[in-house]
């Protein structure tokens, strides 16, 4: 089990661009049978929440596709799990990106996040939203502030320092491992998502669960690992062929998808008894079906 006193580092598991439910093949990176509740029920315990204003409220979005979902309604769901009595104990991260730059400054964008917040059925108390990283005790029955995005904190109380964990170095794409610093702590962040085709699949399911494992022996210092199963180019490899792969692989026709390619993976951590620590995100996070991996993230955390 993870001590009250652990920092939140162990394997969460979560999805990428968790509300992308429309936009065929391109946008979509989620199943429409997998709302944010059914999510959540399923162990999911770090969010990927992309948003655009629009015609004055945030509505989720992925790149310039509307997904049907508001940020209200999100607060709303988000409300319902952590006051739930099976889930009050829980604690879920929720990353938080601005997708309409072109049109709205990052400090008007800021603003509005704020106040929907405190509009919303939990409010501002239902959050955590120090720019550290806490330890689970700390943060049962709360949902805690990832912000990638910006503005000078005007309207947060406490500024910067009140966004949540805030990231201050997020290269566009970067095929290799980058790092940034939370206060103590060293976050490393994998983060190649606009891949040429689906011939990279092993390549990147190799550089995503590299991060999976401990950091090398002369880091002295705590580490954070967060890293993204997920990646797409168009046309040759939507969100759909990179996570699920396509045609009968296990027969030799075909190419196996990254999401059965990390489970192989957890599998043999597992019976290797390998200890892991990351926050994963992916797509299409129930398929292939039997794949099975959010249940063997969640295996990991109690093992090592």
């Amino acid at each position: 089990m993870i001590r009250e006193s652990s920092a939140i580092s162990k394997c969460i598991s979560l999805t990428s661009h968790s509300l992308a439910f429309y936009g065929w093949p391109v946008s979509q990176c989620q199943s429409a049978t997998t709302p944010l509740l059914v999510q959540l029920n399923c162990g999911i315990r770090l969010l990927d929440i992309r948003l655009a204003k629009k015609q004055g409220r945030l509505l989720v979005y992925h790149g310039q596709y509307p997904q049907r979902t508001t940020f209200q309604s999100i607060l709303a769901d988000l409300h319902t799990f952590l006051i739930s009595p099976t889930s009050a104990r829980e604690t879920i991260v929720v990353s938080i990106k601005q997708e309409d730059y072109d049109t709205h400054s990052p400090a008007n964008f800021s603003a509005l996040v704020r106040d929907e917040i405190e509009a919303s059925p939990g409010g501002m108390g239902m959050w955590y939203l120090e720019n550290r990283i806490p330890t689970l005790g700390e943060v049962r029955g709360k949902a805690i502030m990832f912000s990638r995005f910006g503005g000078d904190g005007a309207a947060w109380e406490n500024g910067l320092e009140g966004m949540g964990i805030h990231p201050t170095n997020w290269p566009d794409s970067a095929k290799e491992a980058f790092s940034w610093t939370c206060k103590d702590v060293l976050v490393r962040t994998q983060d190649w998502y606009h891949v040429p085709s689906f011939l990279s699949i092993p390549e990147k399911t190799q550089l995503s669960t590299r991060l999976l494992l401990p950091p090398p022996a002369n880091i002295t210092q705590p580490v954070l690992s967060i890293t993204y199963f997920s990646a797409s180019s168009f046309p040759f490899a939507t969100p759909t062929v990179i996570s699920t792969g396509f045609g009968w692989p296990r027969f030799g026709f075909g190419v196996e998808g990254v999401n059965s390619r990390v489970a192989q993976f957890l599998l043999v951590a597992l019976k290797k008894k390998t200890t892991l620590c990351a926050w994963t995100l992916m797509d299409f996070y129930e398929m292939p079906v039997g794949t099975g991996v959010v249940p063997l993230l969640i295996e990991h955390n109690f093992r090592g």
